[in-house]
């Protein structure tokens, strides 16, 4: 009889946690809007408004007098960064968002590396960004930047003209990496990149 109660309470108990988690689960899907977002646990659907006002920022061509929006796209990636941190895109954007501003992006680009992998299009603008401010002079990063060079050269004819825009918008270390990838792999594009 005392085993036949225990079962009782036991189930009792784990009906009552399915539905607070049901109840979690469901209350995440309803909270689309950014107040609600906040209060929910629901990584992706905070990891979705971010990305969306990252890409809002970082569509526009000006940068000045945007600061607020910037911050803005910033504080929702870190809030959604500090719940769900596997999030390589994520990690890029804030990295982005953060040299659009002139603020330090090396940590950030750093984790977009650590944090997995992405798609070639995404890692091309990744080699934008690290190779356009001061991201380029971390030695660990110029390892990293390394293998997504590579990649972009293993499709040369889709990369080609991307890559010269970004050596010619690039920082001096920007130069000396895009060229130290190329040199090995490709010297035919590292010549024509040592042309500009």
């Amino acid at each position: 009889m005392i085993r036949l109660d225990w079962l009782r309470a036991l189930g009792a108990v784990l009906a009552a946690v399915l539905l607070v988690y049901a109840g979690l689960g469901l209350f995440g899907h309803l909270a689309q809007s950014a107040p609600l977002a906040l209060l929910s646990l629901d990584g992706d659907s905070l990891a979705s408004d971010a990305a969306t006002k990252a890409a809002e920022v970082l569509r526009r061509p000006d940068a000045k007098g945007r600061t607020e929006d910037n911050k803005a796209a910033q504080d929702a990636l870190i809030t959604t960064l500090k719940i769900s941190p596997i999030r390589p895109a994520l990690w890029l954007a804030l990295g982005a968002l953060k040299a659009r501003s002139g603020e330090p992006a090396t940590s950030a680009l750093k984790m977009s590396y650590l944090t997995g992998s992405i798609p070639a299009e995404v890692a091309f603008s990744r080699v934008q960004t690290v190779t356009s401010t001061s991201a380029a002079t971390d030695e660990e990063i110029r390892l990293f930047a390394t293998s997504d060079i590579r990649a972009a050269l293993a499709k040369r004819t889709r990369f080609e003209a991307p890559l010269v825009a970004a050596y010619v918008q690039a920082t001096p270390e920007g130069k000396s990496l895009l060229l130290e990838a190329t040199q090995a792999t490709d010297p035919a594009f590292n010549a024509t990149l040592r042309r500009y």
